[in-house]
């Protein structure tokens, strides 16, 4: 039995929001939180070859940041859930590969005004997605791919494990701008890092084997 005093278990998953009024969608939490998060960065930085001298040292913007995480599902602890026993996995990944799709309401409005004779549609925003990874780290992402293992089928072939590996893009203002719900999470996220490199703490010269700087 846990403890009450036991600190609450968080799950890592996905926020999908409305881009327009920010309402939450849809909640996508993993089911088993990833062993490993793989983050990459490309800076952005001056100094290219033949620049003016000093622009070495001007950082141009936030770094492109990729994200890449595995999970696993198990439809075998969740056969208390109805929609599980019939269903197996099915739901639950479809509700990730939805993510990677126009809503089928936008394919079916852009197929209207091409008939009409419109000359360029222009499609709608996607949903806004945001991954939790804890309370401190609220990243607002776009998937840039999408990964999907199933490896075990029940009797009607609905999958009942899989693997899921997914691939992210953490926008910055750099993307979305300052402004409204997506540049407000951008925001939030640099101030959430600046917030938590301040609390880190600082070691000396001395803990390097230098005295003095030249």
């Amino acid at each position: 039995m846990t403890s009450p005093l036991s600190p609450r278990l968080l799950r890592a998953g996905l926020v999908v929001l409305d881009p327009d009024s920010g309402r939450t969608r849809r909640v996508i939490t993993l089911q088993y939180n990833p062993d490993a998060l793989t983050r990459g960065f490309q800076l952005k930085t001056g100094g290219a070859e033949g620049g003016a001298k000093g622009e070495a040292l001007r950082i141009t913007g936030p770094p492109v940041q990729t994200l890449t995480l595995e999970a696993e599902l198990d439809a075998a602890d969740q056969l208390a859930e109805r929609d599980v026993t019939e269903l197996g996995l099915t739901a639950q990944l479809a509700a990730l590969e939805s993510l990677a799709y126009p809503s089928l309401a936008a394919v079916q409005d852009a197929a209207a005004l091409l008939a009409a004779g419109t000359l360029e549609v222009v499609p709608p925003p996607a949903p806004l997605l945001l991954l939790a990874f804890g309370r401190r780290r609220l990243w607002p992402v776009r998937i840039t791919e999408l990964t999907i293992t199933e490896e075990a089928f029940d009797p009607m072939l609905n999958p009942i494990r899989a693997k899921i590996r997914l691939g992210l893009r953490v926008l910055t203002v750099n993307d979305v701008g300052t402004a409204g719900r997506a540049g407000g999470l951008a925001m939030a996220a640099h101030q959430q890092l600046e917030q938590l490199a301040g609390r880190a703490r600082g070691g000396r010269l001395g803990d390097l084997g230098i005295d003095r700087l030249p």
